[in-house]
């Protein structure tokens, strides 16, 4: 039995062209001019997938999405937007719709998301967790805002959405994408972390991307890049703000089309991955700087999730420092130390610049500067900008 395909939009022309488009590759296309029109197909046409416009008389692309998702969650919708109604397609997304593609529409491109749309298993549904959900070992969160942040976190884990997350340096971000990725469908395959401020322009693109024998002097050989390396499992880019701007356009082609070329290559590689982005850069400040694309910027968004500074969630410092004084003093080989109660009142009071990353150094240092009699982690062995400031 042919897949069949619903068509929604006011657009004669539009209707048309891809009914032809679609038909000619094998797929059933029917069509409807209007949202009513539509819901009334769907129930005697059974379609497969559909692609729906935004803009229309009466009732918007919008609404059918949300009365498909109320009554036919597994019906995979594809929005159709102009470029100025992004940020609300971002939020369809958010709202259950498979993808969206800006008009005018690249029609290969259609073609594949409609194919991925289709042959997408039946997403697994994460009910909101409760306040009892258990954070992953690595997942330390005591304050309400970190606890928020983790229970987002699980409901969108297994979700193709991208997610960025934003907060100041040090504040554990990579932990959070771990979280994403072990709480996912996704979690036995690979989780593949790329820093993109650490890499200059040239070795970023090949790293990112792979490159084939001979594409540019001292390519020996063919090495698959990060995308391939996380297929079906999850991709960390790092620092999203610092990549070069003809990455940044490389990037959104396989955010949109889900493949790329190898530099050296014409011919395309599709890679399943699931991309999680991270910045302390405000984006939307580099967007108005011409330095970083709103569309790459929307692409990224579609699930936020910022991390507050270690000064503004005191209730995870305790935690912390605990769970850091296990991992060294294990490394170490030592007796386990423990917090004095004025060493974690100057811990408390510290505004902590450097965030967590800044707590675990403070407990590293104490825990090497310990002597073989103590039993716990006292003032003195805190370092003097602590001491100066608690």
């Amino acid at each position: 039995m042919k897949t069949k395909l619903l068509i929604v939009d006011d657009e004669p022309n539009i209707r048309r062209i891809l009914q032809m488009a679609f038909e000619k590759v094998g797929y059933v296309a029917v069509t409807a001019e209007d949202v009513p029109s539509a819901l009334q197909m769907i129930g005697e046409e059974h379609p497969d997938c559909i692609i729906t416009d935004v803009t229309m008389p009466g009732v918007t692309g919008y609404e059918l999405l949300r009365e498909v998702k109320a009554t036919r969650p597994d019906l995979p919708v594809v929005i159709m937007t102009a470029f100025g109604t992004i940020p609300q397609a971002v939020q369809a997304i958010r709202d259950g719709a498979f993808e969206y593609v800006t008009k005018p529409f690249d029609l290969d491109a259609l073609k594949r998301i409609v194919a991925a749309a289709i042959d997408e298993p039946a997403p697994v549904r994460i009910s909101k967790p409760s306040a009892k959900a258990t954070p992953s070992p690595r997942f330390i969160a005591e304050s309400p805002a970190m606890r928020e942040v983790f229970e987002t976190a699980v409901q969108v884990a297994d979700s193709r959405a991208t997610v960025l997350i934003t907060g100041e340096s040090g504040v554990g971000k990579e932990v959070v994408a771990k979280a994403l990725h072990e709480h996912s469908s996704r979690s036995s395959k690979p989780f593949v972390a790329v820093s993109c401020a650490a890499l200059p322009e040239t070795l970023l693109e090949s790293e990112l991307f792979g490159y084939e024998k001979g594409a540019f002097t001292g390519a020996q050989g063919t090495k698959p890049g990060r995308f391939e390396l996380a297929d079906k499992g999850t991709l960390f880019l790092d620092e999203i703000g610092e990549i070069p701007m003809a990455i940044q356009v490389k990037l959104l082609r396989v955010l949109q089309e889900r493949e790329f070329e190898r530099l050296g290559s014409s011919k395309p590689t599709r890679v399943d991955v699931r991309v999680v982005t991270a910045t302390n850069r405000d984006l939307r400040q580099a967007v108005d700087e011409g330095i970083f694309r709103l569309d790459l910027l929307y692409r990224l968004q579609v699930v936020e999730l910022h991390i507050p500074p270690l000064r503004e969630r005191i209730e995870d410092i305790q935690p912390l420092a605990e769970h850091f004084l296990h991992k060294y003093c294990a490394e170490n080989e030592r007796p386990l130390l423990t917090l004095s109660e004025e060493t974690l009142e100057k811990l408390q009071g510290y505004r902590w610049p450097g965030n967590v990353r800044e707590l675990e150094n403070t407990i590293e240092r104490g825990v090497v500067l310990a002597q073989a009699s103590e039993t716990e982690l006292v003032p003195k062995l805190l370092p003097p900008s602590i001491l100066k400031a608690a």
